[in-house]
Formats: structure tokens, C-alpha cells, sequence
């Protein structure tokens, strides 16, 4: 396993763009594509490019909030204390790599925004605790947890496919949880990988004169985001600033409104939820309105990548839907299938599905209309044919660095410095996915 991940790592650092370039250049690949294997003319792939190109911005908005609240959150002086504890718990290396996995993989089954931003989090705490810890592969560690998260209670292929209104309501009626997620299946593929990804990076530790170390100036940086100097002026606007009192009815006006929306709707936990959780208590945690502030502007430095990337994404994204590509590469996976093999292949279609539509909701839009149907017609439950679309997307973020980049504007590391340990996972692990649908 250390080998293979050596491998991963030497051909990544060779080969992999920075992951902006990465967006440009699968841009290209799909204009180009687009205008082979579709009807459409270069004039309309730009235009399917440029009509949605800001089709992600409130998603654009949710994930640099996702990211600057949970660091924000992290700062704060009782949950860094909470952190560290749990951090001690590893006394060598090999076990912080192991409490990681296991830790990220634990949350992103409760949600996927909690466990993608704790899981960073908690690695660079445990880089800071352990000493010898490879700082690259405990935030890769962090991400390959992330694998479990559309087998867990925020899946949003599964979530949606449980929805009335649904775009494929009309195709395969509302498919139950107990389809998908409750399923024997699910639980095989969830509980193997708890067990197994926790081995994964145990066994890829590089040797003693091979390991990185967390830099020095991340833990500088990390001291001085929660310093404040408070002013001894006494006015009006500097009380405000520093006043507890307005922390507090703020914080009880945005708890009160958690407790009417879980009693109303029921506990669902999405992306929104859990912002609005990171939010107020961030907020409570730091005490003042200006401390909090102090924060959130130190974590703000990490959303680059989000803001310039997320728009590329979407006209990808567009591009794929409006010009019908998604559906070629899919029914090319289909033509093959039967009803012994088409969960495999789904499952394989909405991974390169991923590399251009990295995000589930985009899936399901993207695949929906052609895995649904033809599950359909050859006698496939709709629940394991909803679930291998997800589990696709899930497996294929091992290779698409997109989801990388809150834990590594967190971690202040690139992309090449984790995604050969991501490979390799994704090497193995795709084996549990595709035993899953095929034997259970």
C-alpha cells in the first residue's frame, strides 16, 4: 500500500494542475467533446457555458461560509481546548492517522459539510499533538473520510430521491430511505469502509525520513487568530464592538429559530442548518461581536479557491445538461449493462460523470433521467440504481480535488500534496462499492 501510494504521489506531483487550472482545463475537454458527440455547434456550447456559469453562486456562497464559520468556530478558545483533547488521545503517529480517518468518516455520515470542515480541522490539531506526524497525510486522512457522506443521513441523491416533486418522481415514483440508505447494501458499503479506510492510511505512513511536518507559520498564524487587543477608549461604538450583552440576544434570537425550524420540519440537517449552527455558536464561543469578526477575516483568506473555481464548475456543469453530453456518456454505460451488471456500471458512469459534475443534486439532474429508466426496464430496484449514481460521486472525489479545497485552505496545503494518498484510496475502495451492489 505505501508503494502503490508513493506511486500516486510521485505521478500526481508530475502530472496534476493546480486545481483551478484543473477546472480550465476540463472546460475545454467538454466544449470540445460537446461539439463531437452532440449536435450542438461551438456558438452553442458557449453558450450553454456562459448560461451557466453563475449557476453555482449561492452554492458558491454556502461553502465559503461552511468554510469560514467551522474554522471560525475551531478558533475559539473552548472548542481549540476540546480539540486538543481529543487530539491527545494519539500517542504515535500511526494512531493519529487512524483517529482521523475514523473521526472524518464518523461526522461526514452525520453531514457531509460537518465532517468535510471537522475532519480538517482535527487533523491539523492532531499534526500539532503528535510529534512525527506526516502533516500531507493526515489531511488526506481528513478528506478520505469524506468517502462515507452519500451513504449517511445528508446524501443528497438519496435525500432527493425520497422527496416529493423530484425531477425523477414521474420516472421512479418517490424512492424511501428504507431503499436506500437503510438498506443491507448501504450498511455492508458503510461499515466496510469504517473499517477499512482506517487501515488504508495506517498502511500508507511514509517512512521516518520521508515524513512533513506541519509548518511552523500555520501554527503561528493559528495563535494569532484569537488574539484581540481591546481598547480602553470607552465610547459608544467600542462598547458595541466588544459587548457581550449583544452577542448574547443575537445568539438566543438564532438558537430559537434552530429550535422552531427542527420542530417544525423535523430534524433535517442540511448544508443551511449547519452554517446557522457554526454561525451562533462561533459567535457565543468568541464572546464579542468583534473577536468573532477577528476570526471570521483570518479563515476568510481560505475561500479563493472556492470563489474563482465554483463558477467554472457550473458552466462545466451547464455545458453538460443543456448540451446532453451527460446523457451520451451515461447511455454508453447502459448499452452495455443488464440487470446483473447495470449497478456496476451506473456506478462507474456517474464516476466519470464526476470529473465535470462534482456535487449530487447535479447528478441526479445530469443521470437521473437515463439511469432511472433504463433501471426501470431491466427489473433494477430503484433504490440501488439511485445509490450507485451516489455512491459514483462520492468514490470520484478521491480523484476530483474540488471537494479538497476547504480542508485545504484550512490545512494551507495544495493539492498535490494529498491526492496521491486519495488514488490509492480510491483504488480500494471502489472494490467495497461495487461488492456492495453486486452481492447485497
Amino acid at each position: 500500500m505505501k508503494l502503490l501510494s508513493n506511486f500516486f504521489t510521485v505521478l500526481v506531483q508530475r502530472f496534476l494542475p493546480d486545481p483551478f487550472v484543473f477546472a480550465l482545463i476540463l472546460t475545454a475537454i467538454l466544449f470540445v467533446f460537446g461539439i463531437i458527440f452532440t449536435p450542438h455547434s461551438p456558438i452553442d456550447m458557449i453558450r450553454f457555458w456562459g448560461d451557466g456559469f453563475w449557476n453555482l453562486l449561492a452554492f458558491a456562497m454556502q461553502m465559503s461560509l461552511i468554510l469560514v464559520t467551522g474554522h471560525a468556530l475551531a478558533s475559539s478558545p473552548l472548542v481549540k481546548q476540546w480539540l486538543r483533547s481529543f487530539a491527545s488521545v494519539a500517542k504515535t503517529p500511526a494512531q493519529g492517522v487512524v483517529l482521523v480517518t475514523l473521526g472524518a468518516a464518523v461526522a461526514s455520515l452525520i453531514n457531509w459539510g460537518f465532517g468535510l470542515i471537522v475532519g480538517a480541522l482535527f487533523a491539523k490539531e492532531v499534526a500539532k499533538k503528535v510529534p512525527g506526524s506526516d502533516y500531507r497525510l493526515l489531511i488526506a486522512s481528513a478528506y478520505i473520510g469524506f468517502l462515507t457522506w452519500h451513504g449517511g443521513l445528508s446524501g443528497s441523491i438519496p435525500l432527493l430521491a425520497a422527496t416529493p416533486g423530484n425531477p425523477m418522481e414521474k420516472i421512479s415514483g418517490v424512492i424511501p430511505l428504507t431503499k436506500t440508505i437503510f438498506t443491507d447494501f448501504n450498511l455492508f458499503i458503510t461499515v466496510s469502509l469504517l473499517i477499512v479506510l482506517p487501515i488504508m492510511t495506517r498502511l500508507m505512513m511514509p517512512k521516518p525520513d520521508e515524513v512533513v511536518t506541519i509548518d511552523p507559520k500555520l501554527l503561528a498564524e493559528d495563535e494569532t487568530a484569537v488574539s484581540l487587543t481591546i481598547s480602553d477608549e470607552k465610547s459608544f461604538a467600542v462598547r458595541m464592538e466588544n459587548s457581550r450583552i449583544l452577542t448574547f440576544f443575537i445568539v438566543a434570537m438564532g438558537y430559537a429559530y434552530l429550535i422552531y425550524y427542527f420542530a417544525t420540519k423535523g430534524f433535517k440537517v442540511d448544508v443551511n442548518t449547519v452554517n446557522l449552527i457554526f454561525f451562533f455558536t462561533g459567535l457565543l464561543l468568541h464572546g464579542t461581536p468583534l473577536s468573532y469578526m477577528k476570526a471570521i477575516t483570518n479563515a476568510a483568506r481560505g475561500t479563493a479557491g472556492i470563489l474563482i473555481q465554483f463558477p467554472f464548475y457550473a458552466g462545466i456543469q451547464g455545458m453538460m445538461e443543456q448540451s446532453g453530453l451527460g446523457g451520451v456518456i451515461t447511455n454508453a454505460f447502459i448499452s452495455i449493462s443488464n440487470e446483473h451488471t447495470f449497478p456496476i456500471l451506473a456506478f462507474l458512469s456517474s464516476g466519470v460523470i464526476n470529473f465535470f459534475v462534482p456535487s449530487g443534486g447535479g447528478h441526479w439532474v445530469v443521470q437521473g433521467p437515463f439511469i432511472m429508466p433504463a433501471a426501470a426496464s431491466l427489473g433494477v430496484d430503484p433504490g440501488i440504481a439511485a445509490m450507485a449514481i451516489a455512491y459514483g460521486e462520492a468514490w470520484m472525489n478521491m480523484a476530483q480535488p474540488f471537494w479538497a479545497l476547504p480542508a485545504l485552505a484550512i490545512a494551507g496545503l495544495g493539492v498535490r500534496d494529498i491526492m496521491g494518498y486519495c488514488v490509492t484510496t480510491l483504488l480500494v475502495s471502489g472494490i467495497i462499492f461495487m461488492i456492495g451492489l453486486s452481492f447485497f
